[in-house]
């Protein structure tokens, strides 16, 4: 089992986890505009079709 050497600082856990958060959003940006485009395209279609 894996076990750390010594205790991590405050400051290296913080940075850490804002890196994994930053990226973390950065994608759910990503599939949010993803979806949003999505969606325009099917309605032009149900508005061109009706």
């Amino acid at each position: 089992m894996a076990v750390p050497k010594k205790r991590m600082s405050k400051s290296k856990t913080n940075k850490r986890k804002f890196v994994w958060k930053k990226q973390a959003n950065t994608q759910a940006k990503q599939a949010i505009s993803k979806a949003k485009s999505m969606l325009k395209e099917l309605l032009a279609e149900q508005e061109a079709t009706s």
